[in-house]
């Protein structure tokens, strides 16, 4: 039995992408900070998209952003910011593609705080929260939809389906 077919899953995980995607990632916490950055920046340039087109843009967005290293991020010079508006293989959305270097420095001044951004992240348990203190440290191109999607991803928030053989009624326990 193919195991892509074998497993009820939640209605938008539609091609292999998408379950790759559900099985191996949507939901399940994620304990690195980096790993938590990309993820945040990924959810920012999604808005008004598909998650699937950011997925098949997710390894171009990876090499132009050096990994998601938040260190590097924080130090993109707005020449090399601008350079990637030309990068047709991620979205070229001016606002979005400055917001990476402005939320790296923003991870930054919290970890200061708070030692690292999973522990800051992980300590809310609703997206309006979450907002309000990402944008007390000085995110941008952040909102309601971007965090519930975020908190959703990383496990926060249960987002699978009822039927869907990954959910878990009381969510994950953190």
């Amino acid at each position: 039995m193919d195991m892509k077919t074998d497993k009820k899953r939640c209605s938008w995980a539609t091609d292999d992408i998408l379950i790759d995607y559900h099985d191996n990632e949507y939901g399940k916490i994620k304990s690195d900070s980096k790993a938590l950055f990309e993820k945040l920046c990924l959810e920012s340039f999604q808005a008004g998209l598909s998650w699937r087109t950011v997925l098949v843009k997710r390894d171009a967005f990876r090499r132009a952003f050096f990994g998601f290293d938040i260190g590097k991020c924080a130090n993109l010079t707005d020449e090399y910011l601008e350079s990637l508006m030309q990068d047709k293989e991620i979205i070229r959305n001016r606002r979005k593609i400055f917001a990476v270097r402005e939320n790296a420095r923003a991870v930054e001044r919290l970890g200061k705080e708070y030692g690292n951004f999973f522990r800051f992240v992980y300590g809310f348990k609703k997206p309006e929260q979450l907002l309000k203190a990402l944008k007390q440290y000085g995110f941008v191109f952040v909102g309601d939809t971007i965090c519930e999607s975020f908190m959703q991803s990383i496990g926060i928030i249960e987002a699978h389906e009822p039927d869907c053989y990954l959910y878990t009624p009381t969510g994950q326990l953190i």
